[in-house]
């Protein structure tokens, strides 16, 4: 089975050469590369062709347009029999298509998703912000983790499926959630999917605080205009964050009179903080993953409080995702 391997890039050349060398370690290559210029001032195409005598690569210039129609723009050109997503800033274990040719032929799937994780090179706060992405005790274990507290959504930044899939239900919306909506429609339609957990990848972040809040907030949002399309799509662990943040900000208040109530978001900030040091075996990155987490909070709730405000109370339209970014940018 060829695998087609759809790539969007917007000014990322570094990150590429990551995941280029990432390919060219795979101990096997049963796939095609398609990189997607999406518009990009600084191009990746000169990277390139050392490792086209290694495996297919097929580069793609075009507008701006944006991640989904980037996404269904290297569809409409793949020639695989099944089409995978990563993120630019993903870099792949050296054992990833080895093993998910083992997992295919012992379970074969319609679409796939697959857990990230922080290698050792990564920096401090990557590890930081990589421990808010994926524990338990900050989102629920809903990108992969192994305690679950709702039904695995594949997204982009690890995601497969095949042809026919793409055949039957289409591509990716311009929406914020795409690949979450894009996921509900294929198990929608019938079509199984699974998590393979052994086809991790490391996702190697490039945020800062500022850039994290923004990350989450859209999260938090996203949540909203997928419940609108998706009716029922919204689980307790949704709201979570917004229940924090709301609880939070009640228990300042009432702290004033009463101090000890306090001691619960400190309780909160030391489970985040030992499972951390647990984990990472770092001081460093379990400091910085308790601020990680209360940004994460705080990002993911205020923009799941505001959509709930302006998209189901007072029943705002749903803009596209393309135009939301130029009135961001335009603010």
């Amino acid at each position: 089975m060829l695998y087609s391997i759809i790539v969007p890039v917007y000014n990322r050349p570094d990150e590429v050469k990551e995941l280029l060398d990432s390919l060219l370690a795979q101990t096997v290559k049963p796939f095609e590369l398609l990189i997607i210029e999406d518009g990009s001032k600084e191009r990746c195409d000169h990277l390139l062709g050392h490792y086209r005598s290694f495996f297919t690569i097929h580069y793609y210039y075009k507008p701006n347009s944006g991640r989904s129609d980037t996404r269904n723009y290297g569809m409409e050109r793949a020639g695989g029999d099944y089409l995978l997503f990563f993120d630019s800033d993903v870099i792949l274990p050296p054992f990833y298509f080895e093993r998910l040719q083992a997992a295919m032929e012992a379970d074969y799937c319609d679409c796939f998703g697959g857990p990230d994780a922080a290698d050792d090179s990564f920096s401090d706060m990557q590890k930081a912000v990589n421990h808010s992405m994926t524990g338990f005790w900050t989102t629920g274990g809903i990108r992969g983790g192994k305690r679950v507290m709702e039904k695995f959504c594949p997204r982009t930044f690890n995601m497969g499926f095949s042809k026919q899939v793409y055949r039957t239900v289409g591509g990716f919306e311009d929406m914020m959630g795409e690949d979450i909506d894009l996921s509900l429609r294929i198990r929608k339609a019938g079509f199984r999917t699974l998590l393979i957990r052994q086809t991790f990848v490391y996702h190697k972040r490039r945020v800062d605080m500022k850039r994290f809040f923004k990350q989450v907030n859209n999260f938090g949002q996203a949540r909203i205009w997928l419940q609108i399309k998706h009716p029922g799509s919204l689980k307790a662990v949704h709201t979570l964050p917004a229940l924090m943040l709301v609880a939070g900000v009640l228990l300042l208040c009432a702290s004033l009179f009463f101090p000890a109530l306090l001691l619960l978001p400190l309780a909160y900030a030391l489970l985040i903080f030992l499972d951390s040091l647990i984990k990472n075996k770092s001081l460093k990155v379990a400091l910085y993953s308790v601020a990680t987490a209360a940004v994460q909070i705080t990002g993911y709730g205020t923009g799941f409080l505001k959509a709930l405000w302006f998209k189901m109370i007072l029943k705002q339209p749903l803009e596209t995702k393309k135009n939301l970014t130029k009135l961001y940018n335009r603010g």
